[in-house]
């Protein structure tokens, strides 16, 4: 069972669903990544790992080796540059091209045949907007194979008891709700690999806890999925993903806004 995961940076396959994706691995999946970006406008670490001009090659590492942590098949990129942050940390996508963006996803789409496609939400998470035209080229990717479409899937999914809700898309409902804690250790490795990030991981967390914390303690052992394609008509799904994941499917509840 083929399945390609779209992200726009480094680092974005381990925080969302890290879990989940080491879990379809252990499943029997073979699981490919494929990244629009090598993360260059990122943070490099502190101390400082490389410098600002060397960051893609230095991320590109991390990344391959947290494939390898989550058990992944494969990692392709498409070569866009991360854009850095603006001022107040304005955040900006990686291309304004839509469509060229749209064919290269059909066309990597086309070459794997994988059985799902997991790519980022309809919010872009917390509203990043490389997240988001990663979002809009995904789905625009699905619609233009027609019959011929992977099943779709989002990550950080949104439910009641989600554990970082201010990273959850509130457009999304859950339909499989995933208990990672068997994976912890696979995902700790993946987050550890991005060492250039590390520090950005935490630092949100530790302030708000006043005190350090480390990478293991606030990585969420509880992730989401919400099914775009086909689309789901009474809450429930049975197909090759939610097959794969039963054994770790967590029972949840959703708002009756978010329900379908």
């Amino acid at each position: 069972m083929k399945i390609l995961v779209f992200v726009a940076h480094p680092d974005d396959e381990t925080v969302f669903t890290g879990g989940t994706l080491a879990l379809l691995a252990r499943a029997g999946g073979a699981v490919h990544y494929l990244l629009a970006t090598r993360g260059e406008g990122g943070e490099m670490g502190e101390p400082q790992l490389c410098e600002r001009s060397d960051l893609g090659q230095q991320r590109e590492k991390e990344m391959r080796c947290a494939v390898q942590a989550l058990g992944g098949s494969g990692l392709s990129f498409l070569d866009y540059i991360d854009p850095l942050a603006g001022e107040d940390d304005q955040l900006f996508p990686y291309t304004d091209d839509l469509e060229n963006l749209t064919h290269q996803l059909v066309k990597h789409i086309q070459a794997l045949k994988p059985v799902a496609f997991i790519s980022h939400g309809s919010n872009g998470e917390y509203g990043h907007p490389a997240h988001r035209i990663s979002h809009a080229a995904a789905s625009r990717a699905v619609d233009a194979l027609g019959d011929t479409a992977p099943l779709f899937y989002t990550f950080s999914a949104s439910f009641n008891e989600h554990p970082r809700p201010r990273l959850i898309n509130k457009k999304d409902p859950a339909h499989i709700v995933v208990d990672v804690a068997s994976a912890h250790h696979q995902k700790t490795n993946a987050a550890l690999c991005h060492r250039s990030q590390n520090a950005l991981f935490v630092r949100r967390s530790s302030k708000r806890a006043g005190r350090p914390l480390t990478i293991a303690e606030v990585l969420a052992d509880v992730e989401s999925l919400h099914r775009v394609y086909p689309p789901v008509k009474n809450g429930t799904v049975n197909d090759l993903i939610a097959q794969a994941l039963q054994p770790w499917v967590k029972d949840f509840s959703i708002s009756d806004s978010e329900q379908i």
